[in-house]
């Protein structure tokens, strides 16, 4: 798995492209990962819904959960389903509609310098073996590509938005996770 630098996308990964993003602001720097947990409708996993969210076709009417949601505008640059396949939706150099109201290190506005991965899971559900591997695999390729990213630079959505956000959760294995990417 690698990031092609010049386009943003990650070679090898499925693309379906999110009309949610834009621009990042001029000379911001990418130098924080943001780790997501979601499934929809809640603690149900698999079937069209998150793609469906992040491309802005998500039916009303196919859950009573999604009445609130569907005019939502949001995305993730890329998301882990539970077997491990990683799908992106919007090109890492680009911003992505993911942290919402968020502060970072004093820094607020965390779309405008991270990036979002999505991992396709519940609170409090544990996260499969494959999802491990290949966000470790993808968080390699991610550091490769922007050097900026560190230990320090990775967190959960509930870390830059404490008040809103848990995710991706407490059952979330971040000692697994950094094992994985430094084997």
């Amino acid at each position: 798995m690698r990031v092609e630098v010049q386009t943003g996308l990650l070679d090898g990964a499925q693309f379906v492209a999110s009309p949610n993003f834009d621009e990042r602001p001029a000379d911001i720097a990418i130098d924080l990962l943001v780790i997501h947990g979601i499934s929809l409708p809640p603690n149900h996993f698999g079937g069209p819904y998150i793609e469906a969210l992040f491309t802005n076709t998500l039916d009303p009417n196919a859950h009573p959960y999604f009445k609130d949601i569907a005019n939502v505008r949001v995305s993730a640059h890329a998301l882990i389903r539970r077997d491990g396949n990683v799908i992106q939706f919007v090109p890492f150099d680009k911003r992505a509609w993911h942290a919402g109201q968020s502060e970072f290190c004093g820094r607020s506005r965390c779309n405008d310098f991270a990036i979002g991965i999505e991992l396709e899971g519940a609170d409090h559900i544990p996260y499969e073996p494959a999802q491990y591997e290949s966000l470790a695999t993808l968080t390699k390729a991610l550091m490769a590509a922007y050097p900026l990213l560190a230990w320090d630079t990775i967190v959960g959505h509930s870390d830059i938005a404490p008040m809103r956000k848990v995710d991706p959760g407490p059952v979330f294995d971040w000692v697994r996770y950094r094992k994985a990417v430094t084997t």
